[in-house]
């Protein structure tokens, strides 16, 4: 019988075994993500433990969306100080020899920019100016006139807006010389020259509004009220029906009351600082006396008024930081400006009618909001006899200027100097402009318009 031997088998079919699994094996890393580690027939053992493969041999893990930690954000930027400076200014009177001045100035026409050129560029170098028109503007169809019962020429206000001014207090013993019908004139005169007001309104509804500017440093914006009060009226009535045509107060009673109730209404409109200016009490003096005194002090108690703009005396009196203000620290007082532009001087009254000066005040509100104050004071004078032409003091201190010689010029400087006192620093350049952007704010009724 044949004998059957046995043949070892092929290796071929096992390499095409261990061909298509590894394939195979490939195929399922691929699919999950990710080639063995280990060659296809290694010892498991041979191979490194998870936790000490290297990263660029393992699957990178995925991470959960819960504890990816999130950029931190950036804090805003902190809101800038705003600094600004305002100026404020004497009594505005439009007396018949003033009035002659303006016409000449004018070659028949009335020009007030040259009784006022020199003294521009210490009004136009603020970032706010606040003048006082202590006389209404007369009706169309009447003629200017001067002291006893005044009505400036309707060209008056555009001049003080060529000049810088941004606008005025008109609250004054002179607000009703020409009734209701110069009121009118008046505040629509300054409308029409883009100019702020207070102390005299024209309707119910506006006499309850603030007069409110705003200063911009950055994308920061502060709210500045004027708020404007007079102690009487030379015995005219306001309008019938229209109490509140004229602010008014008692001074004889030391009453602020009304004084401090707009200023507490100008709060509650937004506003972060508060000037009231305030009309009122002896001429000729310049010491204030004990009424003058006991008024100021009860609006720096109050802590409502960031500053206090004083007129009516016609010669310059004290600037004194009084005890109390908004943050406990003072408040400043200008207690009278003096005169701005006027015909008085020695043949009428006192030789410290003829000088005045401009209130400087520097405000630097934090980005908490706390309101730092500084004031400072210039000496402005008019030379009465040579067209009623305006002066800086000490720019004509050494040389005079006009009629005035450098005597007269240093006299009535130092008139100036001591009637201010030293509390507040004289200055002798024109203040400079701190704020980006500052301007008077449109009320309601003129946007409507």
């Amino acid at each position: 019988m044949p004998s059957h031997s046995r043949r070892s088998p092929s290796p071929l079919p096992a390499l095409a075994a261990a061909v298509v699994a590894a394939v195979v094996l490939a195929i399922a890393a691929l699919l999950a993500g990710g080639l063995p580690t280990s060659s296809p027939g290694a010892d498991p053992a041979a191979a490194p433990a998870e936790s000490e493969q290297t990263p660029a041999a393992t699957a990178a893990p995925t991470t959960p969306a819960s504890a990816v930690p999130s950029p931190t954000p950036t804090p805003p930027a902190p809101p800038p100080t705003v600094e600004f400076t305002l100026v404020t200014g004497g009594d505005i009177l439009t007396h018949g020899p003033v009035l002659t001045s303006a016409r000449a100035a004018g070659d028949g026409e009335y020009d007030f920019a040259p009784l006022m050129e020199n003294v521009r560029p210490y009004v136009s170098g603020a970032d706010l100016a606040l003048c006082h028109l202590e006389v209404p503007v007369a009706p169309p169809g009447t003629e200017p006139s001067g002291y006893p019962v005044f009505g400036a020429p309707e060209e008056l206000v555009p001049a003080l807006a060529d000049e810088g001014w941004d606008g005025c207090s008109t609250a004054s013993n002179h607000s009703m010389d020409r009734r209701y019908s110069g009121l009118e004139t008046t505040l629509d005169a300054l409308d029409d020259a883009r100019l702020g007001h207070s102390g005299m309104a024209r309707t119910e509804e506006e006499a309850a509004s603030t007069q409110m500017y705003s200063v911009r440093v950055e994308d920061r914006r502060i709210r500045v009220a004027n708020i404007s009060f007079t102690y009487g009226l030379n015995g005219l009535p306001k309008p019938d029906g229209m109490p509140w045509a004229v602010d008014t107060f008692d001074a004889d009673a030391q009453d602020v009351s009304p004084i401090l109730a707009a200023a507490q209404a100008a709060r509650d409109e937004g506003a972060d600082i508060v000037i009231a200016s305030t009309h009122c009490c002896v001429e000729y003096q310049v010491e204030p006396n004990a009424a003058q005194r006991d008024i100021a002090e009860q609006i720096a108690e109050s802590g409502l008024v960031d500053l206090y703009v004083g007129h009516h005396a016609h010669v310059p009196q004290p600037i004194e930081l009084l005890e109390g203000g908004v943050d406990g620290d003072g408040m400043w007082t200008y207690f009278g400006h003096g005169n701005y532009l006027s015909n008085q001087d020695t043949q009428c009254c006192s030789a410290h009618t003829n000088s005045g000066y401009l209130g400087v005040t520097t405000f630097s509100v934090s980005p908490d909001g706390d309101v730092d104050v500084t004031a400072e004071w210039v000496a402005t004078t008019v030379d009465r006899t040579s067209r009623h032409t305006m002066h800086v003091l000490a720019d004509i201190a050494e040389t005079g200027a006009g009629d005035l010689s450098a005597g007269e010029a240093q006299a009535r400087h130092g008139r100036v100097a001591d009637a201010a006192g030293t509390q507040a620093a004289e200055r002798t350049s024109p203040p400079e402009r701190l704020a980006d952007a500052a301007f008077r704010i449109t009320r309601w009724w003129e946007a409507s318009d």
